[in-house]
């Protein structure tokens, strides 16, 4: 391992992600992973990396981090005001850093969340087949818990694809963050929700709520009634809309409990969920029906927005 960048500021909460650990999920383990898995993928891919290397990722506030060695970073993510040596630089694309760089950020002007990616992948304690920091377990990432002033960021590995600094994803190929309309598929009790309900869920503006974390997002707006007996705990997925006894829905994210018993009645596609992950408490948010055909199509074109960074 290579020792890349110093800690000199965390941030308000940076924590090391890769893709998770959803094979756990059968255990009782959430699967955790990268909020924003497009924005985590680019990175990774931006610096000549696989897209299940570990990156930081980076909430409302992002880290100051000084370059201990030569290194090639991408930052993709949040609007953010990425600066190298007090400098503007361009998110979405690599970033040739010399020893004694500086990488940090001004002004967030939206969004959640960035991720920093650096040649050779974070290097970070594995747990259960991933890099993935799950900080109530205290396992994964930086000892089980978010970066602290004074950590060193190292890279697992010589990167597995090339490097090169100032490749760039193209703007039009990124996720347009500033749309906050969600895709939704019906869940498997959308119909306990009757005429007025569907109505609005689907017609209705909601809000996120304070109560927003890596395990979901409590929404606030149109109450939502899901009739019916109670439910047997049944497994859950990220993207899943529940609706509780209150009639607020939650949007479950990516450190989601494995099984619950509040009725689903809808589900986040993939391609929408990069767009779940960047917003924050006060954001407005809808929630618009699709089919799994028009869903499909959508991934593709995001899978395709990678693979140009491949080549």
């Amino acid at each position: 391992m290579t020792d890349l960048l110093r800690v000199v500021d965390p941030g308000l909460y940076t924590t090391v992600q890769d893709l998770g650990r959803p094979h756990a999920i059968s255990s009782g383990v959430p699967p955790g992973g990268a909020m924003d898995r497009f924005a985590h993928s680019a990175a990774n891919l931006l610096v000549g990396n696989d897209i299940g290397a570990a990156t930081l990722e980076c909430t409302l506030i992002g880290p100051r981090l000084v370059a201990e060695a030569p290194c090639l970073v991408a930052v993709t993510g949040a609007d953010c005001e990425l600066l190298i040596n007090a400098r503007p630089a361009p998110m979405w694309s690599g970033i040739f850093l010399s020893t004694g760089d500086e990488l940090h950020f001004g002004a967030r002007r939206s969004g959640a969340r960035m991720h920093i990616a650096v040649s050779g992948g974070v290097a970070a304690d594995r747990w259960l087949g991933s890099l993935s920091t799950n900080v109530i377990a205290g396992r994964g990432g930086m000892h089980g818990r978010p970066l602290m002033s004074g950590d060193v960021i190292a890279a697992v590995a010589e990167r597995s694809g090339p490097g090169v600094s100032g490749r760039e994803l193209d703007p039009h190929l990124r996720p347009d963050y500033s749309n906050h309309t969600l895709g939704v598929i019906a869940g498997p009790h959308m119909k306990r929700l009757d005429a007025d309900g569907r109505a609005a869920l689907l017609g209705s503006t909601f809000h996120v709520s304070r109560d927003a974390d890596r395990m979901g997002y409590r929404l606030d707006g149109a109450t939502l009634r899901a009739a019916g007996d109670e439910l047997l705990s049944f497994g859950l997925v990220a993207g899943a809309l529940q609706v509780p006894g209150g009639g607020q829905p939650i949007l479950l994210m990516a450190d989601h409990q494995t099984a619950g018993g509040y009725p689903v009645v809808a589900v986040v596609v993939s391609a929408s969920m990069a767009i779940a992950a960047q917003l924050v408490p006060g954001d407005e948010v809808r929630f618009e029906e699709t089919t799994i055909e028009a869903a499909l199509r959508v991934r593709r074109e995001r899978r395709a927005a990678l693979d140009s960074l491949r080549s």
